[in-house]
């Protein structure tokens, strides 16, 4: 397609096109080192009739002014309908507004630099630079430990109990 040179291109595409060898690796990587690549936009699954896969969408520009690319994990923004995803005002504008000013946003955004995708072989595999993990919530080891003394001498107490009602009953006592 023919393109002004201050002009912008966007399309969807199956997630597929990031990652896959072949001929497709190979337009990656032209459309990379041409520097034509300004964005990769992942969106959920199920947001279209025809296909219920993921997809994104390729933002080209002939004349970018920055050496970058933008990740966008946009695939976990949307509202759950009966038959498809869709995506909310809210969702679209947080997508516009963060290309626009190309903002980086942990778990949702970043900006890469070419010469790290090249690291990569081309491969623009949108999780593999914007990572989707949740820190977890670190762990208060002393108050697990005073948890488990206290679980400890509950048990210590019922085991007691238990053992002074099989003693009612004539019963042996279980043992610690």
């Amino acid at each position: 397609h023919f393109l002004r040179e201050d002009g912008t291109m966007a399309i969807i595409l199956p997630h597929g096109v990031l990652f896959r060898g072949g001929v497709e690796k190979n337009i990656r990587t032209k459309l990379l080192k041409d520097g034509h690549l300004d964005a990769v936009i992942g969106l959920p699954a199920n947001l279209f009739f025809s296909t219920g896969i993921p997809v994104c969408i390729l933002v080209l520009k002939k004349c970018r002014k920055s050496d970058d690319v933008l990740f966008i994990n946009a695939s976990e923004g949307y509202k759950k309908d009966k038959r498809q995803n869709r995506l909310e005002d809210k969702d679209i504008e947080k997508i516009v507004n963060t290309y626009r000013f190309r903002k980086e946003e942990p778990r949702y955004s970043k900006r890469i630099s070419l010469e790290r995708i090249e690291q990569e072989e081309f491969n623009l595999n949108i999780t593999r630079y914007v990572s989707t993990a949740q820190e977890e919530e670190p762990i208060d080891l002393q108050k697990v430990n005073e948890e488990l003394k206290n679980i400890a001498i509950k048990s210590r107490e019922a085991l007691k109990r238990h053992n002074e009602f099989l003693e009612e009953l004539g019963l042996p006592p279980i043992a610690d």
